[in-house]
């Protein structure tokens, strides 16, 4: 996967589109990750001794294909690429050819 934990998206499909946020986690299996503040979804949860009912809100996974990583120094969505520098393979933005770390 090309987007990694920490970094900077923007939603390029579904209810949410247009909209900015970080990546919290994400699942390489599942080709899936999560967005905070994006595609949240409502679960209710009974009381138990321990917890109060009610229902709680959280951020649900969204495809990674649905995602496009935002440029650092531009702002704008770009597709990433791959190269090698120094021996090392670093990621780069495919707009504007910057270095992503």
């Amino acid at each position: 996967m090309r987007i990694k934990s920490g970094d900077k998206v923007q939603i390029i499909a579904g209810k949410d589109k247009g909209k900015q946020g970080t990546v919290l986690s994400t699942m390489p299996k599942e080709n899936k990750v999560v967005v905070e503040g994006i595609n949240i979804a409502k679960k209710h949860r009974k009381p138990t001794q321990t917890q109060t009912g009610g229902i709680e809100e959280f951020p649900a996974p969204i495809h990674v294909s649905n995602v496009k990583l935002v440029d650092p120094a531009t702002g704008d969505a770009t597709r990433v690429g791959y190269r090698f520098e120094d021996g090392k393979k670093v990621r780069f933005a495919k707009k504007t050819n910057n270095t992503i770390n």
